[in-house]
């Protein structure tokens, strides 16, 4: 089966076949089994093992590994397919308010007024059910005003910042 896993920016292809894993072509040796809770993991990794917490909501995985915590996404072959026929709705020039996505607390504000933002580019942390998510711009340009305050909740579509 065929997966694709991106964590930030960066793009993973990962096979895995029979008791194989391949990432981006490459076999990973590794051993992964469930200890305990259903969200903890032991892993065996490069004659290594660690412990890997793994909290999940649909294809979105909070990986939590040697005291980091990794945002990852995954798509399977055959959603990655359904979805290419989407097409992505359009992205308005000028003003532009960038919405809580969920209901939560506003963990830090990334930038400032007046910053020049690229498209991705994070904005804000909020944290919702005990995760920290990354607010992201939607496209690129530059922050006209911040309604978000560190240590503030907000409620889902709230403004956090606008624009332009």
């Amino acid at each position: 089966m065929k997966y694709f896993a991106r964590v930030g920016a960066t793009e993973y292809e990962v096979v895995i076949d029979k008791d194989q894993v391949f990432v981006n072509g490459e076999l990973v040796v590794v051993d992964l089994k469930q200890s305990g809770v259903p969200e903890l993991y032991s892993v065996l990794f490069a004659g290594r093992s660690y412990d890997m917490l793994v909290e999940t909501e649909r294809s979105n995985y909070a990986v939590t590994f040697r005291a980091e915590q990794f945002h990852v996404q995954v798509e399977d072959e055959r959603t990655r397919r359904l979805n290419t026929g989407r097409k992505a709705p359009a992205i308005p020039h000028g003003e532009l308010a960038i919405k809580a996505p969920i209901p939560g607390l506003i963990v830090k504000i990334l930038v400032e007024i007046g910053s020049e933002i690229t498209d991705g580019q994070p904005v804000v942390l909020l944290e919702a059910m005990k995760m920290e998510n990354e607010i992201r711009a939607p496209r690129a340009g530059v922050i006209k005003s911040i309604a978000a305050t560190a240590g503030r909740r907000v409620e889902q579509n709230e403004i956090l910042l606008v624009l332009e």
